[in-house]
């Protein structure tokens, strides 16, 4: 099969759950056979921008920048923006002229600028390209939220490009031959919209290391760690929220907070001055020595969709304290493998609760760890989404030969009653 594959930008090195999500879907549709020309922006942390390497033919541009101005004026949302740019255009009318293509994917919402380019070369082609849409949020819902958090002006701009967001994921939806979601909650959400169409659920795989054992005593640091890449405006409100609240409760218990994961070097600076006892450590090459210095792993997102730092944790033996909406998709039961609070208050009021608990860190810990041993592979992962993808080809080639039968019949037919 051969799939042409849009996506933000080069996943490696993946600091971030949609770069490790694209990165592993990549990587697994190849190793399930596909062979596969990649688009998306270049990176500064990766040197490649035409290479080709072990079935994968990557084409990357230099990001271009572009004025707050033109953002607002464009008829795109913000997340859908960076990639809309002439040398990212070029790249995929090259693509597009190149060779028909069994298969297009657009790789989140981000990869939706191209929409408009690949639906014409559709209508153009005697043999259409399946289009397959891998969700990472449902983006609706997601904006949603973010518009209604947002106050002032800052609201009446993000309430504008929700509207964006809403109009380029239905577009996108009913212009897929295939849609997946990498959330339960998401699937659900996708089918509603789509009136009971059937939404493929692919979750994440774990490639990571595995701790086989571990025991949380009295020998690690009563300490919480967050490991997130703050990139994201909605994950630094969650976390900001979540440290103005739980803070002063926590430092009064003697209880240490770790943050560590990518951010800028600014805003790392700003959070450190505004919350002087937490340990921001920034992004580490490698996070399982820290994680081994923590008693519980935090999750205070207030969005849902899947979360690879779930993955982490569990198979590093962290047991999770969790926001209630913050992980689904993962096979974890409250009050046996995991800890679920319905705010931020509640959230730091267990973990003071939890913290010196060994017998029940370590029963969750086990848990969890036994819950998922066996799920979150992405070589089957990456074998469930081309199955998926060539029996979406299988019945849109039967609809289009029923289609021509049809039409062919209705001539023949009409021509009789002519004569």
């Amino acid at each position: 099969m051969q799939c042409l594959w849009l996506t933000l930008a080069d996943p490696d090195p993946a600091t971030n759950g949609q770069l490790i999500y694209s990165k592993g879907l990549i990587e697994a549709a190849r190793d399930a056979g596909v062979t596969l020309r990649v688009v998306g922006l270049a990176r500064r942390e990766s040197t490649r921008s035409v290479c080709k390497l072990l079935g994968i033919d990557w084409r990357l541009a230099e990001e271009q920048a572009q004025s707050p101005w033109r953002r607002l004026l464009s008829s795109m949302p913000v997340v859908a923006q960076r990639g809309n740019a002439p040398n990212m255009r070029r790249l995929l009318e090259e693509a597009l002229a190149e060779r028909p293509w069994d298969a297009i994917v657009f790789d989140s919402i981000c990869s939706g600028w191209a929409l408009a380019a690949v639906a014409r070369h559709r209508r153009q082609s005697l043999l259409p390209s399946r289009v397959v849409y891998l969700a990472h949020n449902h983006e609706v819902t997601v904006g949603r939220r973010i518009a209604k958090t947002a106050r002032g002006l800052r609201r009446v701009v993000k309430a504008i490009d929700y509207l964006k967001v809403r109009r380029l994921e239905r577009r996108l939806v009913a212009a897929a031959d295939l849609v997946t979601a990498n959330a339960p909650e998401d699937c659900r959400q996708f089918a509603a919209d789509a009136k009971g169409r059937s939404i493929v659920f692919l979750p994440p795989g774990y490639g990571g290391a595995r701790l086989e054992a571990r025991t949380i005593d009295d020998s690690v640091p009563r300490r919480a760690i967050l490991v997130s890449s703050l990139d994201w405006p909605p994950k630094r409100a969650a976390v900001e929220a979540f440290l103005a609240t739980a803070r002063a409760m926590l430092e009064r218990e003697g209880i240490g907070l770790q943050v560590v994961g990518e951010a800028e070097p600014a805003y790392l600076e700003t959070l450190r001055r505004r919350f002087p006892t937490v340990d921001f450590v920034g992004r580490v090459d490698d996070v399982r020595p820290y994680m081994r210095q923590a008693r519980l792993a935090l999750v205070p997102d207030l969005l849902g969709g899947f979360k690879l730092k779930g993955l982490d944790y569990v198979f590093n033996r962290l047991p999770i304290v969790a926001m209630r909406i913050a992980l689904p998709g993962m096979p974890l039961e409250e009050g046996a493998s995991i800890g679920l609070f319905d705010s931020h208050a509640a959230l730091a009021e267990g973990v003071v609760e939890l913290i010196d608990d060994f017998p029940r860190l370590n029963a969750w810990q086990v848990a969890a760890y036994d819950a998922c041993a066996d799920r979150f592979d992405w070589r089957r992962i990456g074998h469930h989404l081309v199955q998926h993808i060539r029996k979406a080809e299988r019945l849109s080639s039967t609809a289009r030969r029923d289609a021509s039968t049809f039409a062919a019949a209705s001539r023949s037919a009409h021509l009789a009653a002519g004569r």
